[in-house]
Formats: C-alpha cells, structure tokens, sequence
C-alpha cells in the first residue's frame, strides 16, 4: 500500500494545493480541505492522467477513505 501512497501523495498535494499533505489509508475527504465534489472529480482526472489509467464509474461509487482509492489504483496498475 505503501507504494501506492507514494504514489499518490504528489498528486493530492497538487490537486489540493497543499504541500503538508500525508496520506494515511484511513483518511477521508473530511481530513483535507477543499475535497468537495468538484475536487474530486479534479483528484480522478489528475490520477487517471498521471498513472496513465482509467477508473469505471461503478469503481468509484461509495469511495469513502484514502484506503479504497489506494486498493482501486492497484489494480490498475
């Protein structure tokens, strides 16, 4: 999972502007300010275009923590 994280950490941070960002498994969209649904979307696209994947909608349906989206990116890549 840690590969993933690190991974994804610079992604997060560019999205939410936030350079102090440490994602930990549990974390939600309630930890990082500014994740509403339009940054969401903006965290999707930024993930699919940096890791060169593509998620199914049906995949991110009911994404609650920093965890779930780890175990979805992993599969893809």
């Amino acid at each position: 999972m840690t590969d993933i994280l690190d991974r994804l950490t610079p992604i997060f941070r560019d999205v939410f502007d936030d350079d102090d960002i440490t994602l930990r498994p549990e974390m939600t969209a309630e930890d990082i300010d500014g994740w509403d649904s339009l940054a969401h979307i903006r965290l999707i696209l930024a993930i699919e275009r940096s890791l060169n994947i593509k998620f199914k909608s049906s995949e991110l349906d009911g994404l609650k923590t920093v965890g779930e989206f780890v175990e979805i990116v992993r599969a893809k890549v």
